[in-house]
């Protein structure tokens, strides 16, 4: 069995940055894909050794990063 967690992240712009003024141009469906593609590019294999700590010995459940 497997059950999907939602964790949700914000991504704070500058106001009057070039690229603030960039992304806000962007469709808000290709901006949020652009930006979860870059977290999870980032944050996923910072985290798996910490996912490793965790899942070491686990018996009845084991947690994965999601594709």
């Amino acid at each position: 069995m497997k059950i999907q967690h939602s964790l949700n992240f914000v991504t704070e712009f500058a106001e009057g940055h070039p690229v603030t003024l960039t992304v806000s141009a962007m469709p808000e469906t290709v901006l949020i894909e652009m930006l979860e593609g870059m977290l999870k590019e980032l944050v996923a294999p910072r985290l798996q050794p910490i996912l490793d700590e965790i899942n070491k010995g686990g018996s009845y459940a084991i947690l994965k990063v999601a594709e």
